[in-house]
């Protein structure tokens, strides 16, 4: 089974790349974030015709979380993070497909720090934890998967010293991350790099693309019954480099069916 998580930067306004890449990569399961786009807006009839059935969780203007299947319908199990009954960010969603629980977020970004959107993001943060426990007390297959917006060591951003004081790199921010692989998660591309420089964000700006002036933002966390089914992962780092396209590139791992 190939799961991969993209921040596409907007579902309609970038349809065309993520149809290619669906396409040239044809993953068997796609969790998407900032959709940017209303319930009603989502382009479903589209991803159907690429072969894929959906569930989404939408956001004018903003936000957005969904996961493609092309395996079998997702069969949802909730669309917003316990914890925060009044929480109108659309930021997660779950699904059961293939009898593996799937979790696909999109942490909040939490700049300016400090401020009140990094209190935000942290208490998101504490919510997402306190859910990951849980999942994991069920004792069945787990994944969570999508935009952290965190480089959980100095190797995952480039130039480090740059980025101290940024929300995304805070030691509160890395500590949350630290404290919740520690539960018994296995971040699936470091397993398999653990000494290799990994991206999956690039900036538009000051031609951090082709200076590869990246970020590793974008993870794979498995429960310990996948470990031993991690077989290969890796960075659609090419689809960066399209046109139109985000600013975050596909990631990507692959799973043994035992």
């Amino acid at each position: 089974m190939k799961i991969a998580t993209y921040n596409v930067n907007g579902v309609n306004g970038r349809l065309p790349v993520l149809l290619r890449w669906l396409a040239e990569s044809a993953p068997d399961v796609v969790c998407l974030q900032e959709l940017k786009a209303p319930e009603e807006k989502f382009p479903l009839q589209t991803i159907n015709d690429a072969g894929y059935q959906a569930i989404w969780h939408g956001q004018k203007s903003w936000n957005g979380v969904a996961i493609l299947s092309r395996i079998g319908e997702p069969a949802e199990v909730r669309r917003i993070l316990p914890g925060d009954p009044e929480d109108s960010h659309s930021r997660y969603i779950e699904a059961i497909i293939n009898k593996v629980v799937i979790g696909c977020l999109y942490l909040p970004n939490g700049n300016p720090a400090p401020g009140p959107k990094f209190d935000y993001k942290l208490k998101w943060f504490q919510r997402l934890t306190a859910h990951a426990q849980e999942l994991l007390a069920h004792d069945v297959p787990v994944i969570l998967a999508g935009d952290f917006n965190v480089m959980p060591t100095d190797m995952d951003v480039y130039k480090p010293e740059r980025w101290v004081d940024d929300a995304l790199f805070r030691p509160e921010v890395r500590e949350a991350f630290k404290n919740l692989t520690a539960q018994g998660w296995t971040d699936a591309i470091r397993t398999l790099y653990p000494d290799e420089k990994i991206y999956t964000f690039w900036d538009y700006f000051r031609n951090a693309y082709g200076r590869d002036a990246g970020l590793r933002i974008d993870h794979f966390l498995l429960s310990k019954q996948l470990k031993k089914r991690l077989k290969a992962a890796g960075v659609d780092r090419h689809v960066r480099g399209w046109e139109k396209t985000s600013d975050h590139a596909p990631v990507w791992i692959e799973l043994s069916d035992k």
